[in-house]
């Protein structure tokens, strides 16, 4: 596993973004979030070692752009520069995050055709008004590798309508003293959807607040993610 970030910086933009951690962390350093720019580490995948190898080992799967979104408008200008690198680097995988799913089209490159065999593109939705303004689209663009991430998942979901194609289904909570809370009914209809499909599912996070039988839990922010392993669900 390898980060990318070419650039840093985002803007909310849905509802799952109240407590984004890119905002909440940069908060803490003093960062302007909302300032968005070009990191030291831009050509990370093409960067070379004294010996001429890559810095960034073959094989790997590279998270691209986890402290941003990879269809930022503000990030037009650069985004060319890094479609050429993931063409350069057949040995990588890369996967991607977005909530803005519809600038997707404007965003690829001439020679994208039905999407790069090295690229994996996850759309993110935290609700059902949000996954029927995204999925219909995300289920008919030209992508090879597809995800559908529900995290923070903020209510009970209905995706199966748009799971043809999808490899995986990732489901979290939301992480936050203030956090809206998490029914483990939720997660475990998610779960239905993905077996009926035949579709990989990941149960990745609890929620701060997690309801389960009708009890809510408040939960450690460090244990959210080892409570989710936990409940051995995925499929």
């Amino acid at each position: 596993m390898a980060m990318w970030d070419p650039w840093r910086g985002c803007h909310r933009y849905s509802e799952g973004c109240r407590f984004c951690y890119i905002h909440k962390g940069d908060a803490k350093r003093g960062i302007d979030t909302e300032q968005i720019v070009k990191t030291k580490r831009f050509a990370a995948p093409v960067e070379t070692g004294k010996d001429g190898n890559w810095r960034m080992k073959p094989g790997q799967l590279v998270y691209l752009c986890f402290s941003s979104d990879f269809l930022l408008e503000e990030a037009d200008p650069w985004r060319a520069e890094c479609w050429d690198m993931i063409r350069r680097r057949p040995d990588l995988r890369f996967l991607f995050l977005t909530k803005r799913i519809t600038r997707f089209p404007q965003c690829v490159p001439e020679d994208w055709g039905q999407g790069y065999d090295n690229v994996i593109v996850g759309c993110t939705v935290e609700n059902q008004p949000r996954a029927e303004e995204r999925l219909p689209l995300f289920s008919r663009l030209p992508i090879q590798h597809r995800n559908i991430i529900c995290q923070p998942l903020l209510g009970p979901l209905d995706i199966e309508a748009y799971l043809d194609g999808v490899e995986l289904v990732v489901v979290g909570g939301e992480s936050d003293r203030s956090a809206r809370p998490l029914d483990y009914a939720w997660v475990l209809s998610l779960r239905d959807q993905c077996i009926r499909r035949g579709v990989h599912f990941q149960f990745r996070q609890c929620g701060t607040h997690f309801i389960k039988d009708g009890r809510q839990y408040t939960l450690s922010i460090k244990d959210l993610c080892s409570q989710a392993r936990k409940a051995n669900i995925d499929w």
